[in-house]
């Protein structure tokens, strides 16, 4: 055999194995494709991905919530929007304290009421 013309022997055993792990990997893919499809017929969609591909921040929930809302809301709210529009659950303390220390920041949300929070304008 010329020394440029290398083969590889596969046993027929490895052929099978590699074959199903390849029919896996192309299953697994169509499938997440699939759920893609039908989340985006049926009007549900996941968390909104920026142009980097990361999920937003819960901030950036909250921020989209206060938006669509129009309104003040209070943090309960805001959660259960968030899970019910972005299908994302998220953690109380940790978003009343992301939230807070923006207000104190005068960032992007201000505190209209006990953890009630509405968009700066």
């Amino acid at each position: 055999m010329p020394s440029g013309d290398r083969r590889w022997r596969v046993e027929e055993k490895d052929k099978q194995v590699l074959r199903e792990t390849l029919l896996d990997v192309v299953e697994a893919s169509l499938a997440a494709q699939l759920r893609a499809v039908r989340g985006l017929r049926s009007g549900k969609t996941a968390a909104v991905r920026t142009a980097r591909g990361k999920g937003r921040s819960q901030l950036d929930l909250a921020e989209d919530i206060l938006r669509r809302a129009g309104k003040e809301l209070h943090v309960g709210d805001i959660i259960e929007r968030i899970a019910r529009v972005h299908h994302v659950e998220i953690d109380r303390e940790s978003l009343v304290s992301a939230l807070t220390k923006k207000v104190e920041r005068s960032v992007r949300f201000m505190r209209t009421a006990p953890n009630t929070f509405a968009l700066r304008r």
